[in-house]
């Protein structure tokens, strides 16, 4: 069932300071996917099978599953749900002017939103998102425990700074639910995602967060209340 319930790093300046500073590279213009997803959700294997096959692994593409709760009453927990990760989902349906969230449902760049399980459609968006440019130049890179972002922006708006840690592949036994009896395996799952601070864009953005273990990490610049992602850089 398809189920209802009613932030590229660019210039010259950000490769140098890179380049100088850690060994660590974010990548250069990715287009940030989201899945939301659940394990309680029996349409949602081909999702996640497609997003963890064709679209985790790669260079030109952010990819970030967020595991909702809303389907945990059917009779299996999503072990990775997060209720924050719902809210977040439904931040951007009242962006577009929608009613209802569902499962699973793809949003590329915080913009377009398309049924996860349609990879044609999901293809073409992000083909169409690689051709835009930013309106934000995003740099990280890490030292130790720091985590150092700067930015600078070409047009002041609302903005807000988001740190994303994730998991890069877990297979999960399912034992009860829609999916009992079944091992699937899932991809780029979000374990940590924090807002570091509000920004408008006026000046230059610099910051240090304080990030441990060896999770990759993402950096997402994205306008408020759901709005779309002005950039988006990584370091794995």
């Amino acid at each position: 069932m398809i189920g209802q319930i009613g932030i590229r790093a660019t210039g010259a300046f950000a490769a140098l300071w890179l380049s100088l500073t850690s060994p660590l590279a974010a990548e250069t213009a990715p287009v940030v996917v989201e899945l939301y997803t659940s394990q309680g959700c029996s349409s949602c294997p081909p999702a996640d099978d497609y997003f963890h096959r064709e679209l985790a692994g790669r260079e030109d593409v952010i990819a970030l599953a967020f595991h909702v709760d809303y389907w945990d009453y059917i009779g299996w927990k999503d072990i990775h749900a997060d209720p924050a990760y719902t809210q977040r989902q439904h931040s951007y349906a009242r962006a577009a002017g929608h009613r209802s969230v569902y499962t699973p449902q793809m949003i590329v760049n915080g913009k377009d939103h398309v049924v996860g399980a349609h990879p044609g459609k999901v293809e073409g968006l992000i083909k169409t998102h690689k051709k835009n440019t930013a309106s934000v130049d995003l740099s990280i890179a890490r030292d130790g425990n720091q985590l150092r972002i700067k930015a600078t922006a070409t047009q002041p708006k609302p903005m807000q700074v988001h740190v994303i840690r994730y998991k890069q592949a877990e297979k999960v036994s399912i034992k009860r639910g829609e999916n009992a009896g079944r091992v699937l395996t899932y991809a780029n799952i979000v374990s940590e995602w924090t807002t570091v601070k509000d920004w408008n864009g006026r000046s230059a953005f610099s910051t240090n967060v304080r990030v441990k273990g060896d999770a990759p990490i993402v950096v997402l610049i994205q306008r408020e209340n759901g709005g779309p992602i002005e950039t988006a850089a990584r370091i794995k």
